[in-house]
């Protein structure tokens, strides 16, 4: 692990769990003792979940209705708390804007901000009445350095930095914190693209002055942190997990 040990025992939704950090994170949830309610769209993947023993949803994030049911269902559970929501649900689109339809674009803003509003919005809701919480977004470097035809993907997750800072102003007085985690380059499936190919993920490795990629364990750690054992005054905060691509110059 790279943070301290858990020392808080809680309800968690994570929403994108059956993405390769989200597997990792329910794991580490439950195995800690957690309650654990997921959202994700993989059946397959979800089916492991349940195995685990999360409570597990089968839907689209995007779909307000949907995740107010989600998020309602946690009055019938314990003390009827959200401690924590991670947000994990993303795309990746590599394409110039030139090849670029609209529609293409609206998909990445739809999947990866919308979502995130959704829950952002259904959360709160929930949380104002029942004593705040923790959530967590996941952006990505693309958000904070120019990177080559990532146009759309730096449009919806600088969306969610935006987003969350706000919302951060906006809670912080309700017992509500708001935080992001901004991975580089990451081991997932969703990284395939790049990672595939040796020679494009050398061309990417050396532009990281740690000169890695990240492992999805490393960003679950971070996340994990944020959303059980983080000092209650984080809150606003981006956590750059890029191996200092976005903040220095290897």
């Amino acid at each position: 692990m790279i943070f301290s040990e858990v020392d808080f025992v809680g309800s968690y939704l994570v929403v994108g769990g059956s993405s390769d950090i989200g597997l990792i994170l329910c794991k580490r949830l439950i195995d800690d003792g957690n309650s654990v309610t997921v959202i994700g769209r993989d059946s397959s993947r979800m089916s492991q979940i349940e195995d685990l023993g999360a409570k597990v949803f089968i839907g689209d994030a995007t779909d307000e209705v949907f995740v107010s049911e989600v998020v309602t269902s946690f009055s019938s559970e314990g003390d009827g708390k959200i401690d924590g929501v991670a947000h994990l649900v993303g795309s990746l689109l590599i394409r110039p804007p030139h090849a670029l339809s609209a529609e293409a674009f609206n998909e990445v803003i739809n999947t990866n901000l919308t979502s995130a509003f959704v829950v952002l919005s259904k959360a709160c809701k929930y949380m104002l009445r029942n004593g705040g919480g923790r959530i967590v977004f996941t952006s990505s470097v693309a958000a904070s350095v120019g990177l080559v035809n990532h146009e759309a993907i730096s449009a919806a997750k600088g969306g969610i930095e935006s987003m969350a800072r706000s919302a951060a102003a906006t809670y912080s007085k309700r017992g509500i914190r708001v935080n992001v985690v901004a991975p580089g380059l990451t081991d997932t499936r969703l990284a395939q693209p790049i990672t595939k190919s040796e020679t494009s993920k050398e061309a990417a490795v050396s532009k990281i002055p740690l000169n890695r990629i990240n492992l999805p364990e490393e960003v679950s750690d971070a996340i994990m942190w944020l959303l059980t054992n983080a000092p209650d005054n984080i809150t606003g905060q981006v956590l750059h997990l890029d191996g200092g691509m976005s903040q220095v110059r290897g």
